[in-house]
């Protein structure tokens, strides 16, 4: 009888100490499982039937910029274009997203500025004749015919960093040098004196769907950058 008697005392103790745990331990599980942004929510959405996506560092920044300006109407369209410079120039490392359909439209080669390097863009600058690429947020503008034929006028949105885009003449426009022969005998594509210039075959296409007011980010994992920016926090 004694043995039956702590025989059952014990099960009784195991039984109400391994429960208790348990119970306490569902709520952190729950509430780990609501604390998925929204960045997360739609970069999940998007990739699962999109061929190719930007990481999610480089999203998840373009998304928050693309908010915020959307909520101080500094754009207008529904359209993120995301450039990814820590990539090498081979890369396709352009998108274009539709935010409102959530899906990738565009996805293609981009130059760097000259001064901004070789394969890889290094090197930023929102200075007049660095032939560089500034990082960065920016709207699209009006289409014009220049040089290049079919253009697209790019308004920098970040004092300091990009603001003297448009007194650079930093626009988007076609250029034979980028392209996938190109990339293949010369290990990059080629550079342009800060914009960001576009395959022939591309270009028209792009710039009409994207002017008026659309949102553009240049990505790099600039510690200088991300310091300065006021749209990334």
């Amino acid at each position: 009888m004694a043995y039956n008697f702590f025989t059952s005392v014990f099960f009784l103790f195991f039984s109400i100490t391994s429960t208790t745990p348990k119970h306490e331990k569902a709520p952190a599980t729950l509430a780990s499982n609501e604390a998925v942004s929204g960045a997360e929510m739609l970069y999940n959405s998007i990739k699962s039937h999109s061929v190719t996506m930007p990481a999610y560092e480089c999203f998840s920044k373009a998304f928050n910029g693309f908010n915020k300006l959307k909520a101080q109407g500094k754009i207008k369209k529904d359209l993120l274009t995301v450039i990814d410079f820590s990539l090498s120039s081979t890369a396709k490392r352009l998108w274009i997203i539709d935010m409102a359909t959530q899906t990738v439209v565009y996805n293609t080669l981009v130059a760097h500025g000259r001064n901004s390097g070789d394969e890889f863009a290094t090197t930023f600058s929102n200075a007049a004749s660095s032939n560089c690429s500034s990082l960065g947020f920016y709207a699209t503008g009006e289409l014009y015919m220049g040089k290049h034929g079919e253009s697209m006028r790019l308004d920098g949105l970040e004092q300091g960093i990009n603001n003297n885009a448009r007194n650079r003449a930093v626009v988007m426009h076609a250029a034979d040098y980028v392209n996938e022969d190109f990339a293949k005998q010369h290990h990059r594509i080629g550079r342009s004196q800060g914009c960001p210039a576009l395959p022939n075959e591309v270009n028209k296409e792009v710039i009409k769907l994207i002017q008026g007011r659309s949102c553009l980010f240049i990505y790099h994992p600039s510690q200088s950058y991300a310091t300065a920016s006021r749209l990334l926090s």
